[in-house]
């Protein structure tokens, strides 16, 4: 439908209805009126404007009480025609004004709003921003007159209370935004008058009477509650931000006109004017800077991202106008505007990267020009120095905000510092060349970063070698259990990643040589802050080779870092040297001497000059003390928290080997020559963490040298590793973790490394012949890699055991039960018995000839001998000969281990039984004795070497057993089993549960693999027939039901009439009249404790059964 554009026809048009409504205020008439106003073309009804809108004023001037939705409708009317057509005359626009403040505020107290409906003020806003947007020309700006200071002070006040008080958010955000297009400062899409520089200077100085009410109640509704929402916020910043970048725009203050004496016809309007003098300005500025700081310390953290970057858009507007009037408030300013530089919301870190930019330029073309007026200049600085002396100030309190703040305000405070090095760019080392912002900000490195040490379970954790190997060279095996690190004063790993990232930033942008040898020095100076000066020392290293440093573009100066490679070299040596000094390298980390321990002190300080040595003396291993005749002193006792700084001072320093591998990447090969060997020591650690940190570190290494893997990164280096090895065994007083090396080595090697250590194998082995008592400890540990090594390298193809087990099975289930062919077979054993026969057989058996002996008739007159063994088995068989010894050492460790040694031995030489039939039939006393009398941990890793025995050697151990172990171990088996029956559930982790559990999970297999006689099977059998009792604990019966299943493929007649006696679940009907009926004692017996377990059995073996 087209509009009316001629002014006549729309006169004739609106007329019988706004002559209605001034007879008839009713809202069907406002509403009939409000229709035909939108048939109106805009120009048409801007001739008409001021006779439409007469009687909607008209409405709004009747006394007495009117209606919220009479009023609401005169509102929406009004704000239709004000949108649409411009304001010309100023009575129109300040009676206007002031029917439009007199809807809002209360008739009873002027100064607060009334208490209409929700949808009234909406409206009554609405109109209210309509009309100050239509005002046309330069009428706006008689509002700011000082004659309308009262009632423009009314209207401020009544916004703010609606802005503040109202409950609907979008009330709230209505009387701001009108509030905001009052002071001229609107940023709306709409177009808005530009003032010149007086009439911006009229309105600034008006608006310095209210600036103290709209600056207070605009940082109340900002620190107000967060369930206001975040659009009530940001209108509020962008308030208070507006307001005071009009009141204390630095050009307007530097003009004469800002403070000139007003009229004196004014009357007492004249007290409200403010006169912006210089005192004012500063007083009036101390004080913002007491509300700025309450603003920035609630919405610097705001999550969410339009609040923060509203706070960077006042930053920058207030930096931009107010920089010299606001000087108390630039530090503060510039703070949120560099906290913001690292926020999570890309839209907030490019606006503050840009507003940093504009900053900076803006203050180096201020500082190049001369100065212009020597009052409002003379205590300005230079932008850098406000940003080093803010850094100096954020420097000395953090400590104390670390303590004293949660951990959001935390985070902030660490940001802010972070983007001030970020904006200080390359004039960081400028900054750091004072001695006091170096010294403050390294201190407060040290203090924020101290560690939490009293977590006992970090000196408990202990890694032994089994649990060195893993599988894949994957760094995520290594570092998923790393612990990870605790401090005093945080807790938000967000805040640790800050912290290294300052610490990057300083290396990134600083001397590279200051803030080493700084951090050095501090290192040296007290143990309190070593942990945390090798932290930063790491960090920075990394960030001078600009790994994990976001180079942003904001800096003052837009250059690259100035450290070198080889400045990154220099610093890299001097650091490592310092790490792997013998102070700082070999630490305390155990609580109590284990028996390692003691032997590490005994050949560190021996009572007496130790040689262990053959008669070559330049081919001897030597022990030797460090001073003869000297005392051994006592060892200081360490509490938790020496001994756990000592662990995390190493995980640190390993950590840093790593961070300066990454840093040179290949130039750090030849620095290999000095940290590699170090590294692999704490590798073999007792320690947990430091065992983890150790080979974290190593994968790193490779991995930032250019090596495949751990395999490569030792093959690669294992000329001069084992050089050092075979150097260090010769001095074993001063280099006690040789062997812990050689260790590592040989775990993490391949069989490329075996012809290397072949040498070093002999010099171990040697030593431990010369020397059991002194040497048993060291080379334990050494001798289990080393076997674990070749079973891993050379893996054994010996299956007998599977091959025969298999064959068994295969053949067992093959057969059929073919009663004949079983008379059959009887009969002709019977009669060979007797001798008949016997002839034919022997001859069929002479026709053919062994294989063997027509094979070997040519060889008959050649010498005997006797074939050189391969290597690794040589190396196998040495080791279990100096086993044996070790097998009755008075150290139930060494007991252990040596167990742990023969068990890999035995199954390295199963191919060779000439070899290892002799050893086991040496080691057979010795073993006898753990067996049968020792420790119960002892018995049970003895146990399992046994039962390696009976799978590799077992016609040759058969008498033994069954004559010496087998006895025992079933009075041992049946003597347990009623405490077992009775036990509770905590019995389960009690070493005679586990010690029976293992023999009954090893002794099936023995029994079917020796082959033992029916006396010896019934012996086990009667020994374990107790624990298919229901009342045993589960594992037991899962144990014994697999030695009855190997008893089964040994002898299934016998071990089913055993099951069927102590449980029959069918009767057995015989299939012919004249064959007697089985009569079993299981038959008829009510379910009870065997029942379960027996009928498992029975179906498992036998098939199905019939209950």
């Amino acid at each position: 439908m087209s509009q009316i554009s001629d002014p006549k026809i729309a006169f004739a048009y609106l007329r019988p209805a706004c002559v209605l409504l001034t007879r008839e205020p009713t809202v069907t008439n406002v509403e009939t009126l409000s229709s035909q106003l939108k048939e109106v073309s805009d120009a048409t009804l801007q001739q008409l404007q001021e006779y439409v809108l007469f009687p909607l004023r008209f409405v709004l001037k009747v006394p007495g009480p009117r209606k919220d939705k009479l009023v609401q409708a005169v509102a929406e009317a009004m704000s239709h025609v004000l949108e649409n057509t411009c304001v010309q005359s100023w009575e129109t626009l300040h009676d206007l004004f002031s029917e439009l403040c007199l809807c809002l505020c209360s008739p009873t107290d002027p100064g607060k709003p009334a208490d209409v409906s929700e949808e009234l003020k909406s409206a009554v806003l609405r109109c209210l921003d309509a009309l100050i947007h239509a005002a046309y020309g330069d009428i706006v700006f008689r509002l700011f007159e000082p004659i309308m200071l009262p009632g423009l002070g009314a209207a401020i006040s009544l916004l703010l209370a609606l802005g503040e008080k109202e409950q609907s958010r979008d009330i709230q955000a209505k009387a701001l935004k009108c509030l905001q297009a009052l002071t001229l400062q609107c940023d709306c899409t709409q177009e808005h008058v530009v003032p010149s520089s007086e009439e911006q200077c009229s309105v600034g100085s008006t608006m310095a009477s209210f600036l103290p009410g709209i600056t207070t109640a605009s940082a109340r509704i900002i620190t107000g509650d967060l369930r206001q929402g975040h659009a009530v916020t940001v209108r509020a910043i962008k308030v208070w931000s507006r307001t005071v970048g009009i009141v204390m725009e630095d050009t307007q203050l530097q003009s004469r006109d800002s403070w000139k004496t007003p009229s004196p016809d004014l009357g007492r309007i004249g007290q409200l004017i403010v006169h912006r003098t210089p005192d004012w300005v500063k007083s009036t500025a101390t004080k913002l800077s007491v509300l700025l700081k309450k603003i920035i310390s609630c919405t610097s953290a705001h999550r969410h991202w339009r609040v923060r970057l509203e706070m960077v858009e006042l930053a920058d507007h207030l930096l931009a106008r107010c920089s010299q009037t606001l000087g108390e408030c630039v530090r503060l300013l510039l703070e949120a505007l560099v906290g913001a530089i690292n926020d999570e919301e890309p839209r907030v870190r490019e606006r503050c990267e840009a507003a940093l930019k504009e900053v900076s330029q803006r203050n180096q073309s201020c500082s190049s020009r001369s100065e212009v007026n020597r009052e409002w200049s003379s205590g300005h600085q230079t932008f850098t120095d406000v940003l080093s002396e803010n850094l100096h100030s954020l420097a000395t309190s953090l400590p104390r905000l670390m303590r004293t703040s949660d951990d959001q305000k935390k985070l902030f405070v660490l940001n802010v510092f972070l983007g001030y090095l970020k904006v200080l760019g390359s004039l960081v080392s400028v900054v750091l060349n004072s001695a006091s912002h170096l010294e403050r900000i390294s201190k407060a490195l040290m203090q924020v970063l101290e560690l939490d040490v009293m977590d006992v379970r970090i000196v408990e954790e202990r890694c032994y070698t089994a649990t060195m190997e893993t599988s894949p060279d994957s760094h995520d095996s290594y570092t998923a259990h790393i612990q990870r690190k605790h401090f005093l004063y945080f807790t938000d790993e967000r805040i640790f990643s800050v912290l290294m990232e300052i610490c990057r930033t300083l290396g990134y942008y600083g001397n590279i040589y200051l803030l080493t040898d700084h951090f050095l020095d501090l290192y040296h100076q007290s143990s309190a802050y070593r942990k945390q000066a090798a932290m930063v020392l790491n960090e920075i290293i990394r960030g001078a080779a600009g790994i994990a440093v976001a180079a942003q573009h904001q800096g003052l100066e837009n250059q690259g870092h100035s450290a070198t490679q080889e400045d990154l070299t220099a610093a890299v040596i001097s650091v490592i040297e310092e790490y792997i000094s013998l102070s700082n390298w070999h630490l305390i980390t155990v609580s109590e001497e284990t028996d390692r321990d003691q032997q590490d002190q005994q050949l560190l300080n021996p009572s007496r000059p130790l040689s262990i040595s053959n008669s070559d003396v330049s081919n001897c291993l030597q022990v030797i003390p460090p001073s003869f005749g000297s005392p051994c002193p006592s060892s200081p006792t360490y509490t938790v928290h020496q001994l756990n700084s000592n662990i995390w001072q190493l995980c640190i320093q390993l950590e840093g080997i790593a961070c300066f591998a990454q840093a040179l990447r290949h130039d750090f090969r030849p620095l290999l020559m000095t940290s590699l060997y170090p590294v692999l020591e704490k590798a073999g650690e007792e320690t947990l963490l430091v065992s983890q940190a150790a080979l974290s570190s190593m994968l790193d290494i490779s991995k930032a040298c250019g090596y495949p893997s751990l395999k490569e990164l030792i093959s690669e280096n294992s000329d001069y590793l084992l050089n050092c090895i075979s150097l260090n065994l010769q001095r074993l007083s001063q280099h006690p973790q040789a062997p812990r090396v050689l260790t590592v080595m040989l775990t993490h090697s391949d069989c490329s490394l075996l012809p290397l250590v072949e040498d070093i194998v002999q010099d171990v082995l040697m030593a431990l012949d010369l020397s059991y008592e002194h040497t048993a400890a060291l080379f334990c540990s050494v001798l289990h890699a080393l076997m674990k090594a070749l079973a891993r390298w050379f893996p054994s193809t010996s299956s007998r055991t599977s091959n025969c087990s298999s064959s068994k099975q295969t053949s067992t289930e093959a057969e059929e039960l073919n009663i004949r062919q079983f008379l059959l077979d009887y009969r002709k054993q019977k009669e060979l018995a007797e001798g008949i026969g016997i002839e034919e057989d022997d001859t069929e058996d002479l026709e053919v000839p062994p294989a063997t002996e027509c094979e070997d008739i040519g060889d008959i007159d050649g010498p005997d001998v006797k074939a050189e063994l391969p290597s690794h088995l040589s190396i196998a068989k040495d080791v279990m000969e100096r086993c044996i010894h070790l097998l009755s050492d008075p150290s139930l460790r060494i007991r252990l281990k040596a167990l742990d040694v023969l068990e890999l031995s035995i199954s390295a030489l199963s191919e060779k039984e000439n070899e290892l039939l002799p050893l086991c039939h040496r080691c057979w006393p010795a073993l006898l004795q753990r067996l049968t009398a020792d420790d119960p941990l002892a018995v049970l890793r003895a146990f399992r070497v046994l039962c390696t025995l009976g799978e590799t050697c077992g016609d040759f151990m058969r008498r033994r057993v069954s004559k010496e172990v087998l006895p025992k171990l079933s009075a041992s088996l049946a003597r347990q089993a009623p405490i077992s029956a009775k036990a509770r559930p905590i019995y389960t982790h009690t070493m005679a549960y586990k010690l029976q559990l293992a023999v009954l999970q090893g002794l099936g297999s023995l029994c079917q693999r020796l082959d033992l006689g029916e006396a010896d099977l019934d012996a086990v059998c009667e020994a374990c027939l107790p624990y298919l009792s229901c009342t045993q604990p589960i594992r037991l019966q899962e144990a014994c039901r697999s030695v009855f299943r190997h008893l089964i493929q040994v002898d299934p007649d016998a071990f089913w009439f055993t099951l069927n006696e102590l449980h029959c679940p069918s009767s057995y009907i015989p299939p012919h009249p004249d064959l007697n009926a089985v009569q079993l004692n299981g038959m008829g017996r009510l379910r009870d404790q065997y029942s379960d377990n027996v009928l498992q059995l029975l179906r498992e073996e036998f098939g199905p059964v019939t209950e």
